[in-house]
């Protein structure tokens, strides 16, 4: 194993509605191949009946009980999964351990397509819905990490298509013509990977505090279990 090899983070996927982590068939060998330790989830429930933010707690836990504190991580999220990871980077403390963050095909402004369901984590996923205007008040703080927005304008579950779209970070188009190709796309394996390639940003002295103290009182939590 060569030396950039050793130093990739493992990578969590993270599926979106009606999918299980079976979702990622193409993207996990062909990670793997090119050297990195991928994880996947399942959400339970994953039809759009549970909430987001009550689902990005499932992701919270499974990261703190699968891998050690101090450990950094890389983040891909599909569609709905794309969401329920922003709500664990922005309000769970995922900013504090997560390096790079991939969306891919992610309703970032809503998608019409969610009024079709009338469960709580589609009435999330809706344009204008509070849920996502409290997270798009703050979205600047995704600059602390590698952000990477892939989409493709053809999509019809996310609709408009550009509700995919980023104001920060890198932007990357792969002219699918369906939604679910995004992830078996080559074209999208190709570009997650020199996503999950780049160099970090330089982490700044606070948030190198802020990762230690979580990191602490993880390990403190543990010992009181």
């Amino acid at each position: 194993m060569n030396k950039q090899t050793s130093q990739r983070n493992p990578v969590l996927l993270v599926h979106g509605i009606f999918d299980t982590g079976r979702v990622f068939e193409r993207m996990v060998p062909y990670l793997t191949q090119n050297g990195w330790a991928v994880y996947d989830l399942d959400l339970i429930p994953n039809n759009g009946h549970e909430s987001l933010d009550k689902l990005a707690h499932q992701v919270a836990n499974y990261i703190e009980c699968n891998f050690p504190p101090e450990q950094p991580l890389d983040l891909v999220g599909f569609s709905m999964g794309g969401i329920v990871s922003r709500y664990y980077v922005q309000r769970l403390g995922g900013i504090n351990r997560v390096q790079r963050f991939v969306t891919i095909s992610a309703p970032h402004h809503g998608t019409w397509i969610a009024y079709s369901h009338q469960g709580a984590g589609c009435v999330q996923m809706r344009p204008d819905s509070a849920f996502l205007e409290d997270l798009n008040r703050d979205v600047l703080m995704l600059k602390q990490l590698n952000f990477t927005s892939m989409w493709t304008p053809y999509d019809l579950m996310i609709v408009p298509a550009n509700s995919s779209q980023m104001p920060l970070g890198r932007e990357v188009i792969i002219p699918a013509l369906v939604h679910g190709w995004m992830i078996t796309d080559i074209r999208c394996l190709t570009a997650v990977a020199e996503a999950l390639a780049e160099p970090v940003k330089q982490i700044s002295e606070d948030r190198q505090f802020e990762h230690t103290l979580h990191s602490r009182k993880s390990l403190q939590s543990n010992d009181n279990i």
